[in-house]
């Protein structure tokens, strides 16, 4: 069955989006790297495999936004926590397994996504770990069959955010994939 992608995307509007970033290079560059960053992953992201789903903040301005491809659905990612509104998102896909990641990681390409998809073939869930001790992507076999207190209680932007991620998935048959960097601050820009 045809998996779904779900990319969590902002406006890429200064002091908005990547504001840590900014901190370092400054609130427009951290928008402008975003958007740009946001367009490339996008093109190297589609493929038949699966389906692209923009999961977009803030709700209306990122469901009326000139910036993504119009052709690629859209839905408001709505309020609460990062935790709630991945949740959210991921339990609004009815059918097929759903892979969920962030536009702020470089490296990523479509063999990795695939890696994640192949690995719910025979687990429930399926994470990449950052180095931070965070993770790039989280995917669900079974989206809707979401425990009461996934992604409860998880300590967000901190190295513990993967092990209490993982802790909000008992009994569930898990598996890592690659190490990935996702863009927090100046040091982890690419070098180019």
């Amino acid at each position: 069955m045809k998996g779904t992608l779900i990319i969590m995307v902002k406006e890429p509007r200064p002091g908005r989006v990547k504001t840590r970033l900014g901190r370092d290079i400054g609130l427009t560059a951290s928008a402008w790297w975003f958007r740009h960053q946001t367009r490339r992953l996008l093109w190297r992201l589609r493929d038949p495999r699966w389906d692209i789903v923009l999961a977009v903040s803030p709700d209306r301005e990122g469901m009326q936004s000139r910036v993504w491809p119009q052709e690629l659905r859209r839905r408001p990612q709505g309020r609460g926590d990062l935790g709630a509104r991945m949740a959210r998102m991921l339990w609004q896909v009815s059918q097929g397994p759903a892979c969920l990641i962030g536009a702020d990681i470089p490296a990523i390409t479509r063999k990795e996504i695939a890696q994640g998809f192949a690995a719910l073939g025979n687990h429930d869930a399926v994470f990449g770990p950052a180095p931070d001790g965070g993770f790039w992507l989280i995917g669900l076999k079974h989206p809707r069959r979401q425990p009461p207190h996934f992604f409860k209680n998880v300590r967000w932007s901190s190295e513990f955010a993967l092990a209490d991620s993982i802790a909000t998935l008992p009994e569930h048959r898990i598996a890592r994939i690659a190490t990935l960097r996702d863009v927090d601050t100046a040091d982890d820009l690419p070098m180019t």
